[in-house]
């Protein structure tokens, strides 16, 4: 019995020494829990505090972002409307259109401009502005022609018509809208009114022209162009050059029969006809002395002819006259004198100036008429050398001629049959 109770002690007593080792194994794996978990815990701390770190840099960066974001918005918001502003209230006119002809954008001031009574009046009805708007179409196909080899144009200047038909002048900046891959898209610009500034300009224009015809009535093209460089003294001597006056035979007699508007209306009608004549053979009329008038061949521009041409025209001068008579039906005849011989030409005078010539030969031409007879064309012996050949002279004989001595002329008569 006791070795039976001695046994089951001993039963119990190993048991609970495994027991109690079962027991300090758990509390062993119990403590390397609880590390674990202590480790963890710490681990986990320490995560957290480096992602509230980074999560409170993000915010502020975020929050920098923001408000950097905030006043670009607000700055552009700012340029936006202060260009907004500058489109709204320009003066000049301000716009954008397709490569087709189309507004896409126009300010209230381009609408103006043209007449329509809104921006969007006007962009609803021009729809091809190179048709519409343009008095000259392809005065739009030159801009784009300008826009796609230069990108920008400025200063051109064009004639459009406004919404009621009528026409003004403007002058428009440009420059090419293009996307990244250099593509045109639309071109923009600004437009003023230059109308005012055109029509001055030709008025200007039109002033010197006629300030410029009038000084070619006076004086001879070339000399006239010497005078416009601002050349101060124009004195220029001819070895050769042909000299004719032609006067109205018994002038003072026809003078006292006929009213002075009437005179002058004749004497505006002879000399208009005999201008017209020394155009037709290039010679250069120089002055009208009361009835008189004087011509000059081979000046200011050298003409090999001149004597010729002084010929042909006093032969023409004398068939002229016979298309004229007074009111009372006198006829009118002329008295004509030539010469050929050196001179010398110029401008006298800063006022009322005029071209005249100077020299023996204008002198002896202007004796050959006063000294000749009504209906005849006396010359020279020096022109009678020159003639000749081609001209039917007769000879009058020997003259005295006043301030020269004697003479001995000619009358010419005509040109030989070919």
């Amino acid at each position: 019995m006791i070795g039976r109770v001695v046994e089951q002690t001993n039963d119990r007593e190993t048991n609970l020494l495994a027991e109690i080792d079962q027991l300090r194994l758990e509390i062993v794996r119990l403590q390397q829990l609880n590390n674990d978990l202590e480790i963890a815990l710490f681990t986990t701390a320490e995560h957290g505090d480096m992602i509230e770190a980074q999560l409170h840099a993000a915010n502020q960066k975020l929050q920098a972002e923001i408000v950097e974001k905030v006043q670009t918005q607000t700055a552009l918001k700012q340029a936006e409307e202060k260009y907004r502003s500058i489109f709204e209230n320009a003066i000049e006119g301000i716009y954008q259109v397709t490569l087709q002809g189309n507004y896409l954008n126009a300010n209230p001031a381009l609408a103006e401009l043209y007449g329509y009574d809104s921006p969007a009046a006007l962009i609803a009805q021009l729809t091809d502005i190179g048709r519409q708007l343009y008095v000259e179409p392809h005065r739009r196909d030159e801009l784009m022609a300008y826009l796609k080899r230069f990108n920008a144009v400025s200063d051109f200047e064009s004639q459009v018509y406004r919404k009621d038909g009528s026409m003004i002048w403007i002058s428009e900046n440009v420059r090419a809208i293009r996307d990244a891959e250099d593509t045109l898209l639309h071109y923009e610009g600004s437009v003023q009114d230059i109308t005012a500034r055109k029509i001055t300009e030709e008025e200007l224009r039109r002033q010197r022209r006629l300030a410029e015809q009038l000084l070619l009535n006076v004086l001879p093209q070339p000399i006239a162009e010497r005078l416009k460089r601002e050349q101060k003294t124009i004195a220029d001597s001819f070895s050769a050059a042909t000299v004719l006056f032609a006067d109205i035979a018994s002038f003072t007699e026809l003078s006292s029969h006929i009213s002075p508007i009437e005179l002058v209306e004749l004497l505006n009608h002879i000399f208009s006809a005999f201008d017209k004549l020394v155009d037709h053979y290039g010679l250069e009329k120089i002055k009208t002395i009361g009835d008189a008038y004087m011509v000059v061949g081979g000046l200011p521009e050298p003409k090999a002819d001149h004597v010729e041409a002084i010929a042909d025209l006093a032969l023409a001068l004398l068939q002229e006259v016979t298309h004229f008579q007074t009111a009372a039906g006198q006829p009118i005849t002329l008295r004509l004198g030539i010469h050929t011989g050196p001179v010398v030409a110029g401008v006298i005078g800063t006022r009322k100036f005029s071209y005249d010539l100077w020299g023996d030969t204008v002198n002896i031409a202007s004796r050959m008429e006063s000294q000749g007879e009504a209906g005849h064309i006396q010359v020279t012996t020096a022109v009678y050398n020159r003639l000749q050949k081609r001209y039917e002279l007769e000879e009058r004989g020997i003259i005295e001629v006043k301030g020269k001595g004697l003479m001995r002329t000619y009358w010419l008569l005509g040109r030989k049959s070919a």
